[in-house]
Parts: C-alpha cells; sequence; structure tokens
C-alpha cells in the first residue's frame, strides 16, 4: 500500500525529521560502512510495477479527481507568523495535481524500502558531496533548493541572488556566475546544514530525462567550445572509426554521446547529464515539493509564494531566443540511435523515470516509422 501524500515534515518548533535516505542508487558501485545493513534495492521489475499502476492512478484519480482536496503544501511558517493556506486547485491544475500525488506515492513507496538509510550523512562520502554541493540555502527564506542542471537552475540561482539582496532584479543582465552570492549546504557546517534540513521547505525542479539529455547535448556540444574540447574530442576518439589522435569535438553526434553515457559511472558524470536521483537524493532527503519544468513558471511563482517571497520577486520569462527541445526533435534523435544502445542506457534513468512520473520514450519500431 501506497503511504500518503507528501506534506511538509517539520517546523521550526519540531516535528517529524525529513531525512529519508538512499545508500546510493541502485546503478552504482554498491559501498556501505562497517555494520550497515544490506542494500536492499528495488528490482527492475518492482520498478516496471510502479510504473505501470502510475499510470492506472493517473487515469483512476481524474475521474475522481473532482472530489479531491488539495494537497497542504506549504512550508514551514516562521515563528510567529501565520502559515498560507493550501492553494486552491482548478481544473487546469489537475493533471499537475495528480502527477505530484503520484511521484509523493511512489516516492514514498521506493524509499520506504527496508533497508535504506535514513539520513544523508549515511550516504557514502562521494554522493553525500554531490548532493550537498547541489543543495542551495535561503537562510532569510528559510527554504532548500537542490539545483538541477539544464531545468531552469541558472534562472533559480538569479531569484536566490535577488532574494539575498545581491541583485536587484532577476531581469538583470549579467554573466551568470554560478557560485559568487550563493550559500550552498556544503559550506555549512554539518549540524547546521542538518538542522536546515530538518526545519526548511525543500524543493526541487525534474524534467522529462530524455529531453534533458537532449537540451544537455544540444547546448554543450553545439554552442560550448570547453565542452567540445574536454568532452567532445574525448567522444570522438572513443567512439568514431577513423578519428584521428586530435578531433575538434564540435560534431558530436547525439549516437555517440549516448554512447559516452552508457559508459560512464552515474555518480561520476558531469552535473549536466548526471540523472537527478544521484544530484539530489530524493531519498536521502524528503523534499516537500517536486516542480516540473513542464510547467516551470506556475510551479516556481507557486513555490515563491509559498516561501512569502516579496512580491515583485518572480521567477524570471524565458528568453525570447531559447527554444527548448520539442517531442518531435527528441522522437527524431532517440529513434535515430540505435535500439540497443538505448536499452543499454535507459537503466541508468530509470530512477529519474520511475520516481518522477516520467513515461519511457517510445522507441518501438512502429512508433519511429510514424
Amino acid at each position: 500500500m501506497f503511504p500518503r501524500p507528501l506534506t511538509p515534515l517539520a517546523a521550526p518548533n519540531g516535528g517529524e525529521p525529513p531525512g529519508r535516505a538512499l545508500r546510493r542508487a541502485p546503478l552504482g558501485r554498491a559501498r556501505a560502512g562497517p555494520g550497515a545493513p544490506p542494500l536492499l534495492l528495488p528490482s527492475m521489475l518492482m520498478f516496471a510495477v510502479i510504473v505501470a499502476s502510475s499510470g492506472l492512478l493517473l487515469m483512476i484519480e481524474r475521474g475522481i479527481l473532482a472530489e479531491m482536496k488539495p494537497l497542504p503544501l506549504h512550508p514551514p511558517g516562521r515563528e510567529g507568523a501565520a502559515r498560507p493556506g493550501p492553494p486552491a486547485l482548478d481544473a487546469g491544475d489537475a493533471d499537475s495535481q495528480v502527477r505530484q500525488d503520484v511521484r509523493n506515492r511512489t516516492l514514498r513507496a521506493v524509499c520506504g524500502q527496508p533497508g535504506m538509510p535514513r539520513d544523508p550523512w549515511d550516504l557514502p562520502v562521494g554522493q553525500r558531496r554531490t548532493l550537498l554541493r547541489h543543495v542551495l540555502v535561503s537562510d532569510r527564506y528559510r527554504f532548500l533548493y537542490c539545483y538541477v542542471p539544464k531545468v531552469a537552475c541558472s534562472n533559480w540561482k538569479r531569484v536566490l541572488k535577488v532574494l539575498a539582496g545581491a541583485l536587484d532584479s532577476v531581469d538583470a543582465r549579467l554573466k551568470m556566475d554560478h557560485r559568487s552570492d550563493l550559500v550552498f549546504l556544503a559550506d555549512l557546517r554539518p549540524e547546521e546544514a542538518r538542522y536546515r534540513l530538518q526545519h526548511y521547505f525543500k524543493f526541487l525542479f525534474v524534467r522529462d530525462p530524455a529531453e534533458r539529455l537532449l537540451s544537455a547535448y544540444r547546448n554543450k556540444f553545439g554552442e560550448i567550445r570547453e565542452y567540445q574540447q574536454r568532452y567532445g574530442a574525448e567522444i570522438v576518439r572513443r567512439y568514431r572509426p577513423g578519428a584521428g589522435p586530435s578531433p575538434a569535438g564540435d560534431d558530436v553526434t547525439f549516437p555517440e554521446f549516448l554512447r559516452y553515457l552508457v559508459d560512464e559511472d552515474p555518480e561520476r558524470m558531469n552535473e549536466h547529464w548526471m540523472p537527478v536521483y544521484h544530484l539530489c537524493q530524493p531519498c536521502a532527503v524528503r523534499y516537500d515539493f517536486v516542480g516540473s519544468y513542464e510547467r516551470l513558471e506556475a510551479d516556481a511563482n507557486q513555490v515563491l509564494e509559498w516561501v512569502r517571497a516579496p512580491p515583485h520577486v518572480r521567477f524570471p520569462a524565458r528568453q525570447a531566443w531559447y527554444r527548448p527541445a520539442s517531442r518531435e526533435s527528441l522522437h527524431y534523435h532517440l529513434c535515430s540511435a540505435p535500439r540497443s544502445l538505448l536499452q543499454d542506457l535507459l537503466p541508468k534513468y530509470i530512477l529519474d523515470f520511475s520516481l518522477f512520473a516520467y513515461p519511457l520514450p517510445n522507441v518501438t519500431r512502429e512508433a519511429c516509422h510514424q
């Protein structure tokens, strides 16, 4: 039986600790400390059941959604301050509400498995370091945000800088510095980080995993010389027959990029294509809200309302020149890759698909022929 939907887990006056941890992702190398219980990792069959049941849940709940009350998602209030009421659910938010509930239930089911560690400090050192380096802190507004590259994290960092008073406006035309004027959990002492993990509102934003990979490929290998030289040249040397010793790395094909990912350890990947599961450890940290890239502006502004950001602080609109990958482009790129390659790759991202209620891409011969 699935646990109940997600609710805020701790308030400044105490409450249930938020940490529910996973020692490591199923696809990494298993490492456990002395005396640690054996790791009971969900099997592929379990994930297939989860995905199937999530789809069924979507169909069932759409029929009864009119009778549902909105999930009581809001951040812990400041001492002495009234908490905001739960957001109203309207017809336009129906699918989003169902998806959020599916995510909550699936996270509870997977992360509640016996043998799972219950605190980020139970994670292996490398996993914990990655997590703490990706969680941004706002002490003024008492929230933690785990940033995921290629899911509007630059805009969120702009918002944090405005909230901290380091930037006048989210629309300021400045080159984004991804470190200055930002505080990460990794910058704090362990006891300081623990307190914030227990008492602050915690959120992250996710995106269709396949779409995120295509976005990273197009951006990093199509536009950024540093990535072409550092990663592209090596990819071409490895996977293109007759490439020569010094390729430019500016013409990496999508299948070559996927072959590179198949051979990479997920825990050692560049953050732009590292699975969200490894970046943010959603079992080790019990997030209060998981927003969607698909409804980025609405979800982001809802979060700003929950944390009581000033009314003039809004989430930045997408730049007029930005063109996200279309579903047609994603379908084309996936179908252009060998199916055996996708079969080897998708297990590395299965937790991102399963936990966040994204369907696996349909790359059957029939679908690709269409």
